[in-house]
């Protein structure tokens, strides 16, 4: 046997006891439609039988959207109560519902239009989530643009000094979410994101309202090995002592389509990328990341026989946790 083999075993006796022993089962869901209705995102998770959702809550391609309405927000609030995921416990939203911006926003913007813009937009994602009780909002760091990485560092941490008064009292969690690193894109670095976070908590006094997401597909275009289970076991705990587990507050689990070290943000199927299934053991048997929500970015659609590809790409992952 393989010494990868060997340690993919022990990952998953140690899943069976802990997780039928100790902890409730891991919180796995996907990135769904809101087509016809943010409402429609819950249902489908419902009808996939999956523990949480991640959701735009608004056009993600466009800067302004028009106010919530009062209907749509029972709506969510009801279909969250269906999916037993309001009910008051701990196992109940804000944790189960997570929330990405919009991609047009560019907080490290050196433009001053595009950075106002960005920041206004920010502010309307947090207050979209707020009111439908999301406790996450997952979004990009941003990009200098051709300017130093520290005028984007600092433009960020200049924006949430705006943002966070602007929101003030807010519960909604702003989650830093790492990158692949292309051209003067932020967040590719762990030791620039534990950075970036330290400033911003520093600057604000806000530091409880400000988190990571971590994208798998992401580190390993980033040059962090995730391919086999010792590789992505310590690319976590790098992670955990720069950034710090205790503020990770969502991940997204993808496969890459391309080489480690890309730099391409291509997401592939749980298992047929080049992180491989190895890489995710570390993951789904992570004692700290058990209530986690681990949102699938993986390929819509369904297979020639009419199964979803998240309820594939979701057995993938549990196999490894002997589920």
């Amino acid at each position: 046997m393989k010494a990868e083999d060997s340690v993919l075993c022990i990952y998953r006796f140690i899943a069976v006891w802990r997780y039928r022993v100790l902890l409730p089962s891991g919180v796995f869901g996907s990135h769904l439609s809101i087509a016809g209705s943010m409402a429609n995102a819950l249902r489908e998770a419902r009808a996939l039988k999956l523990d949480c959702v991640q959701v735009f809550t608004k056009n993600q391609q466009q800067w302004r959207a028009p106010p919530l309405q009062d209907d749509a927000v029972r709506e969510w609030k009801h279909e969250l109560k269906a999916n037993g995921w309001a009910d008051g416990s701990a196992n109940a939203a804000p944790g189960r519902a997570v929330a990405h911006s919009s991609y047009l926003i560019n907080l490290a913007s050196p433009n001053p239009e595009l950075w106002a813009k960005s920041v206004d937009s920010m502010v309307i994602e947090l207050e979209r989530c707020e009111a439908l009780g999301i406790g996450a909002l997952v979004h990009h760091p941003g990009s200098s643009t051709g300017a130093p990485a520290e005028v984007g560092l600092e433009n960020i941490v200049r924006a949430y000094r705006e943002i966070f008064a602007r929101t003030r009292g807010f519960r909604v969690v702003s989650c830093l979410e790492n990158t692949v690193g292309g051209g003067s894109t932020i967040g590719a670095a762990f030791d620039q994101l534990g950075l970036l976070r330290s400033r911003i908590a520093d600057a604000t006094g806000e530091g409880a309202r400000i988190g990571f997401c971590f994208d798998t597909c992401h580190a390993h275009a980033a040059g962090h090995d995730m391919s086999t289970a010792a590789s992505a076991a310590a690319v976590l705990a790098r992670f955990d002592g720069v950034c710090g587990l205790a503020h990770l507050h969502a991940m997204h689990l993808n496969d890459s389509r391309d080489p480690m070290g890309s730099k391409r943000d291509r997401h592939e199927h749980i298992g047929q990328g080049t992180v491989g299934l190895a890489g995710f053991g570390p993951v789904v048997n992570h004692p700290g990341l058990a209530r986690v929500p681990k949102i699938l970015e993986t390929p819509k659609g369904t297979t020639d026989a009419g199964t979803p590809h998240d309820t594939l790409n979701l057995r993938r992952l549990k196999r490894l946790m002997g589920a």
